[in-house]
């Protein structure tokens, strides 16, 4: 447990909206199987995280890390642009 602590969770998905101002929602994808008929399933889920520079567009792939709550949503921090939307 102590070398946990201090470490903070890193996920990547892809950009979805940059209307708001420092803001930028990502869908994160995971695949899951399914409990009873053990098919692979696709799940996605949406999270809001802080883009200090206002740099990400749609389509974007980004890596974030969890940080401190800044707002009541939002507890992610873009830490790098992986690849840019085509």
């Amino acid at each position: 447990m102590s070398e946990e602590r201090g470490r903070r969770r890193v996920q990547q998905g892809v950009v979805i909206s940059n209307k708001m101002e420092k803001t930028v929602v990502v869908k994160l994808e995971r695949s899951t199987r399914h409990a009873l008929y053990a098919k692979v399933v696709r799940r996605a889920s949406r999270c809001k995280a802080h883009d200090e520079k206002n740099e990400c567009l749609p389509g974007d792939v980004v890596r974030m890390e969890e940080c401190r709550p800044i707002s009541r949503e939002k507890h992610w921090r873009v830490v790098e642009i992986v690849s840019r939307a085509e």
